[in-house]
C-alpha cells in the first residue's frame, strides 16, 4: 500500500512563512483526520536535539518549525508536551540552547520527562523485544516527530527513522551502539523502535539541511523544503532522492520496508514537485556497500582496521575537552587519554582502533568539529 509525502517549498525560517508552509503540508495530508483524533489528547512533539546548539548551526530542529507545528496542533485542540534526550548533557538545557525552550514557554508547552523512563515490552520486535523508554514518550497518547535533514557518519543520512532514538534517555543510547556493532544491526534496532512508538506524523526540517561531516560537524546546505508524512521510510527515501543517494545504501530505509514500517518504492508525492528539490551536489557518503558492514570474527577485525572508515582526530582543532572519551560506549574505551599526564596536559585523546566498533559516537558528539571519518587506503581501493 502506497504512502503519501507532502513536499512544501519554504525558503526561510520567517515564522509566518514556516507557519503557512506547515499548514499547507498538513492540508495536503488531509489534516487533521487520523492525526489529531480527539480534543484534548496528549501529544508529544519530538524535535531533533542532538546537542544544545544555536539554530543557525543546522544541528537541531529549527525553533520556527517547532513553533509552526505546535501552533497548528494547539489550534486543533491537542494538549502538547515536548522533549528529546540529547547525545550528551541535560535534556532541557540542550533544548534551551537550541532555541526551543523560549518558543515552548511562549506557547505554554511544558518540557516532558526525558531523564527517567520505564521498561516497555515489545514482543513483536524483530531484534529488540524490551526497551527502556523516556517517560515523556511513554506517557503521551501519540508522538509527532520533527526530524532534521542531515548526513550521518554511521547511517549515511539521519532523518525520520533515526529521530526516535532520542526517546531512549541519557547514556543508555550508548549501550545500543555497543551492542549493535554494525550499521545493519543498528538500523534494524531503529526500525523496531519506530514500530514500537508509532509516531502519528513526521515533519522534517529541510529548509537548511546539513551535508558533509554530520550529524553535528557538517556544513549548512540550503534545500528550501519541508517534508510531511505518516511514513518515516518514505520521508527518508525521499531525502535520499533529493541528495541523489542510492536508496539501497541506507539500511533504515531498506530494513524499514522489509519489516513493514513503511515503503520506499510506492510513494505518492503531493505539493511541490520532487524534481525541484534535487540537489545537483550534496556531500554525503556514497561509497558502495561492502561485506565489511556485516563482517564478523577475524574478518571483521581485519576489515575494521584496514578497510572500514574510521574516526580520526584533527589535533589542531582538538581542545582536549574529553567529550569523545565520555561518550565512547565500549569498555575498554576505544578513544581515551594516552595517560594521566596527557589528560592533565590537555593533549588530544588517542584512538585504539582494535577496540573501536565504528559507531562514530565520538565524531557525532565532538563540539569542535575535530573528528572526521576517513577511509583507510585499502578501503579506498576496494570501494573503487
Amino acid at each position: 500500500m502506497g504512502s503519501r509525502v507532502a513536499l512544501v517549498r519554504c525558503e526561510s525560517y520567517d515564522d509566518a512563512a514556516v507557519h503557512a508552509a506547515v499548514g499547507r503540508g498538513l492540508e495536503l495530508l488531509g489534516w487533521p483526520d487520523g492525526i489529531v483524533r480527539e480534543q484534548g489528547e496528549h501529544l508529544l512533539l519530538k524535535p531533533n536535539v542532538l546537542v544544545g546548539s544555536a539554530p543557525d548551526n543546522c544541528v537541531t530542529t529549527h525553533p520556527a518549525v517547532f513553533r509552526a507545528v505546535a501552533e497548528h496542533f494547539k489550534a486543533a485542540g491537542a494538549h502538547l508536551t515536548y522533549g528529546d534526550s540529547p547525545g550528551f548533557g541535560n535534556p532541557e538545557s540542550a533544548a534551551k540552547r537550541s532555541g526551543l525552550v523560549e518558543v515552548a514557554t511562549e506557547l505554554g508547552i511544558p518540557f516532558a520527562d526525558f531523564i527517567d523512563g520505564k521498561q516497555v515490552l515489545f514482543p513483536e520486535g524483530d531484534l529488540i523485544k524490551s526497551w527502556f523508554i523516556a517517560n515523556g514518550a511513554v506517557e503521551a497518547e501519540g508522538i509527532v516527530s520533527l526530524p532534521k535533514m542531515k548526513t550521518h557518519g554511521l547511517s549515511r543520512v539521519t532523518g525520520a527513522v533515526k529521530n526516535q532514538f532520542g526517546c531512549i534517555p541519557g547514556m543508555r543510547k550508548g549501550e545500543f551502539h555497543a551492542r549493535m556493532s554494525n550499521v545493519a544491526q543498528f538500523s534494524r534496532m531503529l526500525v523496531d523502535l519506530n514500530r514500537l512508538l508509532k509516531p502519528r506524523l513526521y515533519v522534517m526540517d529541510g529548509i537548511t539541511a546539513m551535508e558533509g561531516n554530520g550529524p553535528r560537524s557538517g556544513d549548512p546546505k540550503q534545500m528550501n523544503v519541508l517534508l510531511l508524512s505518516t511514513d518515516p521510510v518514505a520521508i527518508d527515501a525521499t531525502v535520499c532522492r533529493m541528495m541523489q543517494l542510492d536508496v539501497d545504501l541506507v539500511d533504515t530505509v531498506v530494513i524499514g520496508q522489509e519489516l513493514g514500517l513503511g515503503t520506499w518504492e510506492d510513494i505518492e508525492y503531493v505539493g511541490d514537485p520532487l524534481e525541484s528539490f534535487i540537489a545537483q551536489e550534496y556531500n554525503v557518503n556514497r561509497s558502495p556497500r561492502t561485506t565489511t558492514e556485516s563482517a564478523t570474527g577475524r574478518l571483521s577485525s581485519f576489515m575494521r582496521r584496514y578497510v572500514v572508515p574510521k574516526p580520526y582526530i584533527i589535533e589542531d582543532r582538538c581542545t582536549a575537552c574529553g567529550t569523545c572519551v565520555k561518550v565512547c560506549p565500549v569498555d575498554p574505551k576505544a578513544v581515551d587519554w594516552a595517560d594521566e599526564q596527557g589528560a592533565r596536559a590537555k593533549k588530544p585523546p588517542v584512538h585504539h582502533y582494535g577496540e573501536c566498533i565504528r559507531c562514530y559516537c565520538c565524531q557525532e558528539m565532538c563540539p569542535e568539529r575535530a573528528i572526521e571519518v576517513k577511509t583507510p587506503l585499502l578501503g579506498k581501493i576496494i570501494h573503487r
